[in-house]
Order: structure tokens, then C-alpha cells, then sequence
């Protein structure tokens, strides 16, 4: 297990570039609204159903067409959606009808009953779940660019709890995966937020639970196993071993959050910009209507400041990671 843990987080670094995510932004100002508050990235407890969804995820996985097209498809999560081929995305997503139809059922299960132990990344092709998110992802940037707000972010809110219940696995290559689902679906948001007439998605990010992937429980079952050796001197070593491991795959799932925090600070602000004739704050303390989140990585307030029309949010490397590991959000308004 240790090699593989440790060949499986060079390849999600591979999946997940750790490279400067500098992102520029042209915001839209929004509204708040009881309706808008409607918004759940997680399905509430009326919507769902008494299944189980790693069969539904199985059967998923069984209907994908085998010539799915993934190149095209990774190309087109590389385009605005306004550049989108629209027609030929639209005729590709057709074969994925019943596909996406099963991954809804899916999101809407109480639970996903994984196999236990190592045996669950043994039995599961977990690189068909990152063509389920691409898929998944691509018809959310269809939809955006024509405007269909409320059935993208459907389709967004189902790779999420995706996400979730690939957490929820019993090891931690599983909460990898869903990690890297995760920051998937929060590039979508991105793009949403940019639309005249995009709705905010604030409360959404708001109740979303923190950490939203957990995979602390993932490596307490992978130390309390090593407990079971019984040679106390290839123990630590093999401990020693897996810490490093272990130390990068917890800033992998702060690093979930701290993408959500900071899309929730950029709501916020498209709130404020909505009550003070489409301007950004001065500062985020400006902001006293609604809650603004710290950096879940260091427990400090994102870096902000304003120039004239523009801003910017930051966020610096976690401790231990490089400069690369950085976030930073250059924003417009759009008037």
C-alpha cells in the first residue's frame, strides 16, 4: 500500500497541476434573493432516496460509450464555454444520455456502501470516475454558455456529492479522486460567476461542510494497520515512510477548501457589488452583511486589495509546498 499511495499522489499531481493558479475574472454583479437561496450543493434530506450509490456509479461506469471521445472532451474543459463547438459538444453529450441520467440517481443516495479495506481500489477503475466528472463537467459548460444557469449548476452539484461519496472510500486513493472531482466542479463555478445573469451561489458554498473531503479517516485506518505489525522497529519504518505521503495528501484536501473559501469571498463580493452601484469593496471588512471565510490552509483572512475597477484575492502556498501552490484571483466587474 505505501508504494502505491506514493506512485498515486505523483499521478494526482499529474491530474491536479500544483502549478500557480492565477485565474482572471470578469465578474457580474448579483442580487440576493430568497429564491436564490434555493441553491444546495448537496441534496437536502426531501430529495433523497433510500439507495445505495456505488451501484448506480457501477452501472455508470458500464454504460459509457466506448469510443467517449475523452481527448475531444479534455479539450473542451480547456475552452470558455462561449467558444464551445456547441453543436458537435451537444451531438457528443448525447451518448451520455442514460449516463448522466445514473450519476443524478446517484447523487440523490443516502449513502455509498464501498468495500472494505484495499479491496475497494482493487475493484474499482477509479480513472472511469474522473471520465464520469469530465463528462459531467462538460455538459455544465454547455449548459453555461447557453445560459442555463439552474441546469448546470445541477449537473455541478452532482459531481460534487460525486466528490463526496468518492471521500467517503475506504482508502485514500478513493479521497484522491474525489479531491481532484472536487476542484473540478469548483472551475465550473468559476465560469458561472461571469455571466450577466448568473444567479449567486453564495449560501450554496456557504453550507457546504468543512473539510468537505475528509481524508484524515482515511490515514488514521492506514496507521491503526500498520499498529497491526508486529515488529515494532519495520513499523516506524514504515510510518516514516508514509508521512511525507501523508503530510502532501492533507494539504491536497485543504486545498479543496481553500477553493471553495475563496469562491465564497468572490460571492460575497458580487453581492456587495450588487448593492453599491457595481463596485468592489475597499476592503473585505466592508462586507459586514455576510460571512467572509478565512484561508482554511493557514486560518487567515485571504489576501485582498483593490485598484481603481480592479481587485485581487490571494492566498499564498501552504507550509511546506511551493510558491507554485498559490491562488490568486484577478478580478474585473462588469458594468
Amino acid at each position: 500500500m505505501i508504494r502505491i499511495l506514493a506512485c498515486f499522489v505523483t499521478l494526482f499531481f499529474c491530474v491536479v497541476p500544483v502549478k500557480a493558479r492565477t485565474v482572471e475574472l470578469t465578474l457580474s454583479p448579483a442580487k440576493a434573493s430568497e429564491a436564490v437561496k434555493k441553491y444546495h450543493l448537496l441534496p437536502t434530506a426531501d430529495e433523497q432516496t433510500d439507495s445505495d450509490a456505488l451501484p448506480l456509479y457501477r452501472k455508470a461506469i458500464e454504460s459509457l460509450p466506448q469510443d467517449s471521445q475523452r481527448d475531444k472532451i479534455s479539450e473542451w474543459l480547456k475552452m470558455p464555454p462561449q467558444d464551445l463547438p456547441s453543436a458537435e459538444v451537444k451531438s457528443t453529450l448525447s451518448q451520455f444520455g442514460s449516463t448522466l441520467e445514473l450519476l443524478r440517481q446517484a447523487s440523490l443516495s443516502k449513502r455509498c456502501n464501498w468495500p472494505a479495506g484495499e479491496i475497494a481500489a482493487a475493484t474499482e477503475d477509479l480513472s472511469k470516475y474522473r471520465e464520469l466528472a469530465f463528462v459531467l463537467a462538460v455538459q455544465a459548460r454547455l449548459q453555461i454558455a447557453q445560459g442555463l444557469f439552474d441546469q448546470a449548476f445541477s449537473n455541478i452539484r452532482t459531481g460534487i456529492v460525486m466528490a463526496r461519496h468518492l471521500g467517503e472510500g475506504p482508502t485514500l486513493i478513493e479521497g484522491l479522486v474525489g479531491v481532484a472531482t472536487g476542484a473540478l466542479m469548483c472551475k465550473q463555478l468559476e465560469e458561472v460567476i461571469q455571466y450577466p445573469d448568473a444567479p449567486t451561489f453564495y449560501w450554496a458554498l456557504q453550507s457546504l461542510p468543512r473539510p468537505l473531503i475528509d481524508l484524515n479517516k482515511q490515514i488514521e485506518l492506514e496507521l491503526a494497520d500498520l499498529k497491526k505489525q508486529s515488529d515494532p522497529l519495520l513499523r516506524r519504518q514504515q510510518e516514516e515512510q508514509l508521512k511525507p505521503s501523508h503530510d502532501r495528501v492533507r494539504v491536497i484536501g485543504k486545498r479543496l477548501d481553500r477553493d471553495v473559501a475563496a469562491l465564497q469571498c468572490l460571492e460575497a463580493m458580487r453581492l456587495y457589488a450588487g448593492k453599491h452601484n457595481g463596485k468592489f469593496p475597499d476592503d473585505l471588512s466592508q462586507i459586514t452583511d455576510l460571512r467572509i471565510p478565512d484561508n482554511p490552509i493557514d486560518q487567515k483572512p485571504f489576501a485582498y486589495r483593490k485598484t481603481g475597477s480592479k481587485a485581487v484575492l490571494e492566498a499564498p502556498a501552504p507550509e511546506g509546498g511551493t510558491d507554485r501552490e498559490a491562488l490568486r484571483y484577478e478580478l474585473n466587474l462588469k458594468e
